[in-house]
This record gives C-alpha cells, sequence and structure tokens, in this order.
C-alpha cells in the first residue's frame, strides 16, 4: 500500500471532490514536504477541513491519517530517491525552468509513468484481452486526439501479423463500424480521462452489437468502464501542460506494446515470418 499511495492518488484525481483533489494535488506536487505536515498542517495549507484530509485518506484505503502519513513518507523518500537518480528537482515543469531542466523533468515524467503503468498492471485484465484479441473475427479501435494515435498504433501493429483490424478516429465512421461488428468481433476504446463521449458511444454500439469490449483508460471508476467487459488502466497524472498529452500517451502505447507482444507470443513463428514478409514488402515499394 505504501509503495502504491502516489500512484493511487493519481487515479482517484477524477473521483474527488474539489476540496479532496486540492489536498491530492498538493501531496502529489510535493510528497517530501507534506509527508512532514500534521494533519492539521495540511488542511490549512490546501485551505480546508480535517475531515475533507480523512475522506481522502479513506479512499486512498487508509483508516485515517496516521497510515497515511506513514505510507506517504515511504512512497516520497523513493519518488526522492528516483528524481536524484534521473537528475531532476522536485516540482511540476516550470516555464522558468531552462531548457535542460525541462527535457529532463519531462523525460522523467514519461519514463515513471511507464514504470507506475506496469507495475499496477492487472496482469488478468491483459490475458483477458489478449485472448479475445487472438481468437476475434474482426478487431476494431476506437479513440479521439491524442487516444486516436494509440488506436492507431495497435491497429498498425496487429495488421503485420495478420489480424483483421481497423482504427477509426472519425467518430461516424467509428459508430457504423461498431454497429456492423459481427458476433465474435473486439472493440478496443482509447480514452485516458474515461469520458470521451465519441470513444463511449462507439464502444457502447460495439457492445450492444455483441462485441467483446475493451477499455484502456487511466481511471478505473469513469464512465467509459461501463461500456467494457475487460478494463485496462494507466497510471499516469499530466503536468500543468495537460493539453500537450504527453506522459498520458506514452502509458497508453505501452500498453499497446504489452498487448501486441501478448498476442505475438501465441504464435511466435507465425508472428516471426509475418513481420518478416511485412518488413521485406515495405522496404521493396
Amino acid at each position: 500500500m505504501a509503495e502504491d499511495l502516489l500512484m493511487r492518488l493519481k487515479q482517484l484525481l477524477p473521483t474527488l471532490r474539489p476540496s479532496e483533489t486540492r489536498v491530492a494535488n498538493r501531496v502529489l506536487e510535493q510528497p517530501l514536504q507534506a509527508c512532514k505536515l500534521t494533519i492539521n498542517e495540511l488542511a490549512n495549507d490546501c485551505g480546508t477541513s480535517l475531515a475533507t484530509v480523512i475522506r481522502l485518506c479513506k479512499k486512498a484505503g487508509f483508516d485515517g491519517y496516521r497510515g497515511f502519513r506513514q505510507a506517504l513518507t515511504v512512497a516520497a523518500v523513493s519518488d526522492q530517491g528516483k528524481r536524484i537518480n534521473f537528475g531532476v528537482s522536485n516540482g511540476d515543469i516550470d516555464l522558468t525552468d531552462s531548457a535542460t531542466s525541462v527535457y529532463r523533468k519531462l523525460a522523467f515524467e514519461e519514463a515513471q509513468t511507464i514504470e507506475d503503468t506496469i507495475n499496477m498492471l492487472d496482469y488478468r485484465a491483459v490475458e483477458t484481452a489478449v485472448t479475445a484479441l487472438d481468437g476475434a473475427s474482426r478487431i476494431d479501435t476506437y479513440g479521439q486526439a491524442s487516444s486516436g494515435l494509440s488506436a492507431q498504433d495497435l491497429q498498425q501493429k496487429l495488421s503485420r501479423i495478420g489480424y483483421q483490424i481497423n482504427a477509426w478516429s472519425d467518430p461516424h465512421l467509428a459508430l457504423m463500424s461498431a454497429a456492423a461488428l459481427p458476433r465474435g468481433a473486439v472493440a478496443v476504446g482509447f480514452s485516458h480521462s474515461g469520458q470521451t463521449k465519441e470513444t463511449i458511444r462507439a464502444l457502447r454500439t460495439a457492445h450492444d452489437s455483441g462485441a467483446f469490449t475493451v477499455v484502456v483508460t487511466n481511471y478505473r471508476d469513469s464512465p467509459i468502464t461501463k461500456e467494457a467487459d475487460c478494463v485496462i488502466t494507466t497510471v499516469s497524472k499530466e503536468t500543468r501542460f495537460r493539453y500537450a498529452a504527453m506522459p498520458s500517451r506514452m502509458a497508453q502505447l505501452v500498453i499497446v506494446d504489452v498487448l501486441f507482444m501478448g498476442v505475438a507470443r501465441l504464435h511466435p513463428d507465425e508472428t516471426q515470418n509475418l513481420l518478416a514478409q511485412t518488413f521485406a514488402a515495405a522496404q521493396d515499394a
């Protein structure tokens, strides 16, 4: 629980009340400083009540602030050690940072996102998704904006080894394809927030058509998970430059690679031959 606390707080963010969000963000932005605060100091620092801090502690899986603070101390020391090894300071990317500092902080956050996502990965969910993909008569992938790039990456990888898969970023085309999916098909939706309406509609339509639905999202309790037979979660907290969708994209792409390798390892010889053939075809083009 201690090692997972910062990751747990990241995943809780969209489900929290505004006052609880202030406390969680304070802890996530400066965990080493926050773990030194008493419950009164943390509440006052965030302009909220003791009851709010206690609620957050319980949502994170603790009976009270004492256990939460102990776990935060362990997590903060671990986080600080990783930052020192990486050569970055505490804190978010700031416009006053030097170019070198910005690049190193960005690389640290992306590397940490990949590590956290793998550490918190639900391997049963992955195996369920892999089995479904391997036996699918047809595969659809859906995603908007940067999540659309993840959908396209899965399409590119699986198509190279012989799977019938389409990536739909246009919401109308996605809906039409989802409505025509046969039984035995699989639909995979990518949404960092889990609230992308176009992707939710496509997944719901696919599910209604009888397809097995897989969701890749950062938040297990988000709306899109209600349309899923299988949920795979990432662990990513965007910086203040959220609209660039950097760590979240990296988290989704590592899941794409996990799914691809999961499918590929089921048929190693065939996969190697098809990869060689598709590589040769592209080289001759």
